[in-house]
C-alpha cells in the first residue's frame, strides 16, 4: 500500500513538472513569435519615422516591448542588414538611439558625435544607409542640457580655448551660439536645424529627398520625459 502512495505521489509530481515544463514552453514560443516575427521594415520616410515615434511613446509610457532582440533576429540580420533609418545623435550616454526608439538589432544605423555636429567623415557615414541600402530616412536629434553645447556656450562667453580637438566643437556650434545669443537649449534647437539643412543640401542626400524617396527629420528629446518631438 506505501509503495502505491509513493507510486502515485511521485506520477503526480512527474505531471506537474510536465505541465509546467509545457506551460514555459508555450510562453517562450509565445515570446519567441512575438519578437522575432514584427512587421515588414517600413518602405517610406513617412512609415519609418511613424516606427521611430510608436517607439518612443512606449519608452515615455514606460511599456518598451524592446523589438529585435532574440537570437532569431541576431541570426537573421547576421549576413545582410537593411535599417529603415540612420538616427544622427549625440554622443551623450543618456541617449541611446535604440533604447529611446525601443528599437533593435538592425533596425537602425546610429551615427554619434558632440552635439551631433557634422563633419565630412560624420557626412559619409550618414551617407552610407541612404545611399548604398536605400534608408528612407534621417532623424536628426538633439537632446536637452547637451553637455558639449553648454561646454562651448561657456567656452565662447568666456573666450576661452578648449584643449585639442574639443575646440573644433566649439567653432561647429559658434553660429547656433551667435543666433541663440548663448541660450544653450535654443543653440541645441539651431544647431540640429542647422544639421538637418546641411544634410538636405548634401550631393548625395538631396536627390533622394528630391525623388520622395529619402527624408530627413530634425528633433529634440527630452531627458525628463524621454520624448522625442520634431523640429523640422
Amino acid at each position: 500500500m506505501k509503495t502505491k502512495i509513493v507510486n502515485r505521489r511521485t506520477l503526480l509530481h512527474s505531471a506537474g513538472l510536465l505541465a509546467g515544463g509545457l506551460l514555459v514552453g508555450a510562453g517562450s514560443a509565445h515570446g519567441a513569435t512575438r519578437l522575432s516575427a514584427p512587421p515588414a521594415r517600413p518602405a517610406t520616410p513617412d512609415e519609418a519615422w511613424a516606427t521611430l515615434r510608436e517607439g518612443n511613446r512606449r519608452w515615455v509610457a514606460d511599456a518598451a516591448i524592446h523589438p529585435h532582440q532574440d537570437r532569431a533576429r541576431r541570426d537573421e540580420v547576421a549576413e545582410k542588414q537593411n535599417p529603415y533609418a540612420v538616427v544622427v545623435s549625440c554622443i551623450d550616454s543618456r541617449v541611446p538611439p535604440e533604447i529611446v526608439f525601443d528599437a533593435g538589432i538592425g533596425d537602425v544605423f546610429t551615427v554619434r558625435s558632440a552635439a551631433q555636429t557634422i563633419d565630412p567623415l560624420v557626412s559619409g557615414a550618414i551617407e552610407y544607409g541612404p545611399v548604398e541600402l536605400a534608408t528612407p530616412l534621417i532623424v536628426v536629434m538633439g537632446h536637452q542640457r547637451c553637455g558639449a553645447v553648454t561646454a562651448a556656450a561657456h567656452a565662447l562667453r568666456e573666450g576661452t580655448t578648449l584643449p585639442g580637438d574639443l575646440q573644433r566643437i566649439v567653432e561647429a556650434l559658434r553660429p547656433a551660439y551667435d543666433r541663440a545669443h548663448g541660450d544653450v537649449d535654443k543653440m541645441i534647437r539651431i544647431n540640429t536645424v542647422d544639421t538637418v539643412a546641411k544634410l538636405k543640401a548634401d550631393k548625395l542626400l538631396a536627390p533622394r529627398i528630391a525623388r520622395k524617396q529619402l527624408k530627413i527629420v530634425g528633433s529634440y528629446y527630452s531627458l525628463d520625459t524621454g520624448q522625442v518631438t520634431r523640429l523640422v
